[in-house]
């Protein structure tokens, strides 16, 4: 890679400024003074950047230095639910490693603190926005236990959300959690962190009386404060955990409990939602114990709890003993199979010996946490409903990982600019996949082995990959370097082009196999074993090959032309493969009862097909396949053939046992524009028992614009159903009409279900508000209406006006929205006005489009001026501090 961070650096990045100058020239009409202006502030920029060290590409980031262990730590919070603030005492007991210690730096974000004492004696401290930093004089002596007891107040933007009637929930439903991964758990109480280092931990959490509190651990004690009236609730995590893992939920919370062994189990939710808890908890035992026997390690905790709380931040996280749930993935038996929590319980229950017991170091190993979490929620799957069902979990994740054919980056990899761009597909499905892949090559005993050697090798530690392949290396006697390197620190996937030829004459069969993807840093091929299994009347042949160069032709000896011929049979290689076939062949792999896969695969190669033998086979296969996965893609590729067999066939389907193959047929029969399809949506809408598909039905009937439409509409946004379903599906379908018809009904549907609605719903209607109101002469009563949102007590609901506002598309309504704007792509309402600015911008311009090209270059040139300054000023200080005394940290 190109490094331009160094003065000669500079020189590039001048380059690259003529470039920017010849490519500012070519706007017609811009006066030369501007153009002079332009050019003048950007080679100020670049002079200034240039003697600042500045560098425009990401850094490679490594774990920091620990100068201290850091050995436990207590957090005493107090909240106030009203004004949604933290008054806290943390207490962190520490000692230095290697060196005397001058200063010992915390992570502290925006925190009020009013008092640091210390065991050791203090020289000074300083608070920024972004730390607490402590001197220290004399140093302490290496290995010296000492402790810093920090007081302070925090009123947290991130890392600690509170829930309350003031962001609009319900009362009775009050509460607060954390969440501390990436970098968030320093909104609410100092620390160092990062997950190279671990300690144990308290949490005092004070509350009334009648709220609860959870945390890490085991509970200690609950004890009212007569002076406070206060209810104080310990809990102590007893082994080392890294501190993102530190979690707090308190509120009004019910539960349910249950033990595997001797370890309790409990699964927490709001009062209102108790009822719908035993539907996402049932399987958490069955879960804590098929993860015992295939991972070989007992839990290593003292419980299992989790709690679903209201707008969680995520999907779910795996804190340490205490797992935090979106709410979103409660459920009531009225959907029938379309909804389940099963996915998430295994994946954030294996996080606590894969992320909890042992932990990535840094951030570009997050696949030790992530791609196993991810593959031991695949292989729960089998576990319970069978191999189809994990091998239809793989076939989907392949193609969200093939599909991305221009993605470079690795899976291990160091130039990230923040933590949370490591948390994508690489870290997760091609992680997991990778697992995949090396257990097949290992055999499914010996990875077990090298799994349980590495957890219990590694326990309660932090660890990188070379951790992992060092143990696999061991245990099974082989080098491992290459398959790490291609699959793990270099990016992408092999692209294979295959081919079949069949000599009758000389009864071989020919299998031509061809790597075409492009070369990622030098690696242009790609080495596996696989296996093409022959298929003829009689006999099934299984032969294993292994592809090491770009092109390859392998010749089978076989009794008899086979019927079926299958590339990787097993599907133990992580590829994008195009396997063209005859028809004829297809048809014979859709009637193998024993290939889940070989069917998938010929589902999706029919589909380019519209003759009718094709729609047949396929219609067939939508009713009559035992595996519901294999249905569902028979009809989405009745829906992309398109024809009136295609139509007729999905319409005699509707009849489905399984609610997931019910669903997919009416979604895919509303893909049509015909009166037969509306005909069966409305009958859908009205007769179906299941609130998920009659919502589907809804959805699809927003391109059909008639009066009997509207009706049905209007309808279904005033019917109550569980979490909005229907009204948000005729949200949808209002958004797909488009028509100003609905202003007027939506607007009032908003101010009366304002307090019912939830976030997303809620967020929604207010969007979809804006954009069928774009094209209104007169936007001032919807632009009034939509302002009014913009101070909501939800971020969430913020963020949507925000975005209503962008939609509407009212130039009144820029000056309101630069407020919100700046550079912090992680905040919601700060993208969200981003956004809604630049689609504002794209308007029909009221100006020369040269100037409106011109504002965007100074607005970015301001930006970057404005960081420069920032930076100034912050020399200037440091400068100027060299005319007072300074103390030097011997230890560095």
């Amino acid at each position: 890679m190109l490094d331009i961070s160094g003065s000669e650096g500079y020189t590039v990045k001048f380059a690259y400024l003529l470039i920017f100058v010849r490519r500012i020239r070519v706007i017609k009409g811009l006066r030369k003074s501007l153009l002079a202006v332009v050019v003048c502030i950007a080679v100020v920029s670049l002079s200034a950047a240039a003697a600042f060290g500045e560098s425009e590409i990401p850094q490679r980031k490594y774990a920091p230095d620990r100068k201290v262990d850091i050995r436990h730590i207590v957090i005493d919070v107090t909240p106030d639910f009203e004004k949604r603030t933290v008054a806290g005492v943390t207490t962190i007991e520490f000692a230095p490693i290697a060196m005397p210690l001058y200063e010992l730096r915390l992570d502290a974000i925006n925190l009020d603190v009013s008092a640091v004492t210390s065991s050791a004696e203090i020289d000074d401290y300083s608070v920024t926005d972004e730390a607490v930093t402590i001197t220290f004089d004399p140093p302490i002596r290496p290995a010296r236990k000492t402790t810093v007891r920090i007081a302070y107040r925090a009123e947290p933007k991130e890392g600690l959300y509170f829930r309350t009637a003031a962001h609009g929930y319900e009362a009775g439903d009050t509460h607060l959690f954390t969440q501390g991964e990436c970098h968030t758990a320093p909104h609410w109480y100092p620390n160092y962190d990062y997950p190279n280092e671990r300690s144990t931990s308290e949490v005092i959490c004070r509350i009334p009386p009648e709220m609860t509190a959870i945390s890490n651990g085991k509970l200690i004690s609950e004890k009212v404060d007569p002076a406070t009236g206060l209810k104080a609730v310990r809990w102590r995590q007893d082994k080392p955990h890294a501190n993102y893992l530190v979690a707090l939920v308190a509120g009004y919370l019910d539960k349910i409990e249950s033990t595997y062994r001797d370890i309790p189990l409990a699964f927490y939710t709001l009062p209102s939602q108790i009822e719908l808890a035993e539907n996402s908890f049932k399987d958490t035992a069955d879960v804590m114990a098929f993860f015992e026997k295939e991972i070989g390690v007992k839990y290593p905790w003292n419980k299992y709890y989790q709690v679903a709380v209201k707008d969680f931040v995520a999907g779910g996280m795996e804190n340490t003993t205490l797992t935090i749930l979106t709410d979103s993935t409660l459920f009531t038996a009225e959907s029938e199979n379309i909804h389940s929590s099963t996915g998430l319980i295994a994946h954030e229950m294996a996080h606590q010996w894969f992320g909890d017991y042992v932990t990535c170091k840094d951030w570009s190993h997050l696949w030790l946490n992530e791609g196993f979490a991810t593959y031991y929620q695949k292989l729960y799957e089998n576990h319970k409903n069978g191999r189809d069902s994990f091998l239809y979990d793989l076939y989907r994740t392949t193609g969200g990982i093939t599909s991305r054919s221009r993605e470079q980056r690795p899976i291990v990899h160091k130039l990230y600019e923040s933590a949370d761009d490591q948390f994508d597909y690489r870290s997760y499905q091609k992680g997991g996949w990778v697992l995949h892949m090396l257990r097949a090559q290992l055999g499914e005993n010996l990875y077990r082995k090298c799994v349980r050697i590495f957890l219990k090798r590694h326990a309660l530690q932090s660890v990188v990959t070379e951790d992992f392949v060092s143990v696999v290396e061991e245990l099974s006697g082989r080098s491992w370097d290459r398959f790490f390197d291609e699959w793990v620190r270099h990016g992408r996937f092999p692209e294979l082009t295959i081919s079949y030829t069949w000599s009758g004459k000389d009864k071989l069969a020919k299998v031509s196999v061809k790597q075409t993807q492009q070369a990622v840093n030098n690696v242009s091929v790609y080495h596996f074993p696989t296996a093409i299994r022959f298929i003829t009347d009689d006999e099934t042949f299984d032969r294993q090959i292994t592809v090491d160069s770009k092109t390859h032709d392998f010749y089978f000896a076989l009794p008899a032309e086979p019927r079926i011929v299958r590339f990787d049979p097993e599907y133990t290689v992580l590829a994008k493969v195009n396997f063209k076939k005859p028809r004829d062949m297809l048809y014979a792999q859709l009637d193998n009862a024993d290939d889940v896969i070989g069917r998938l695969l010929a589902v999706a190669a029919l589909k380019d097909n519209d003759d009718k033998k094709t729609v047949e086979h396929l219609g067939r296969v939508l009713n009559e396949d035992a595996f519901y996965g294999v249905r569902t893609r028979a009809s989405s590729a009745l829906r992309e053939i398109g024809t009136d067999e295609a139509f007729t066939a999905l319409g005699e389907s509707t009849d489905q046992a399984d609610a997931r193959v019910r669903m997919q047929v009416v979604e895919d029969i509303g893909r049509f524009y015909r009166r037969e399809a509306f005909n069966a949506l409305v009958k859908i809408a009205g007769a179906e028992k299941n609130p998920d598909i009659r919502a589907a039905a809804i959805r699809r009937l927003g391109k059909f614009n008639s009066k009997e439409t509207k009706q049905l509409l209007v309808e279904a946004l005033d019917t109550e159903s569980f979490r909005d379903r229907l009204a948000d599906a005729a949200v949808s379908a209002i958004r797909t009409m488009d028509d100003p018809y609905f202003i007027g009904i939506l607007r009032k549907n908003i101010i009366n279900r304002a307090d019912s609605f939830t976030t997303s719903s809620h967020g929604r209607a207010l969007e979809t508000l804006g954009h069928i109101s774009r094209n209104e002469k007169n936007k001032t009563k919807i632009c009034k209406f939509l302002t009014g949102f913009v101070s909501h007590k939800n971020r969430r609901i913020t963020a949507a006006a925000i975005g209503a506002l962008g939609a509407l598309g009212d130039p009144k309504a820029v000056a309101l929205l630069a407020a919100f704007e700046d550079d912090d792509s992680r905040d919601r309402i700060q993208r969200a006005a981003a956004s809604a600015l630049t689609k504002l911008r794209q308007q029909k311009p009221l100006a020369p489009k040269e100037v409106i090209e011109l504002r965007k270059i100074l607005d970015d040139v301001k930006k970057d001026n404005d960081q420069l300054r920032k930076e100034f000023d912050d020399l200037k200080k440091r400068l100027d501090a060299k005319d007072g005394p300074v103390k030097v940290d011997k230890a560095n």
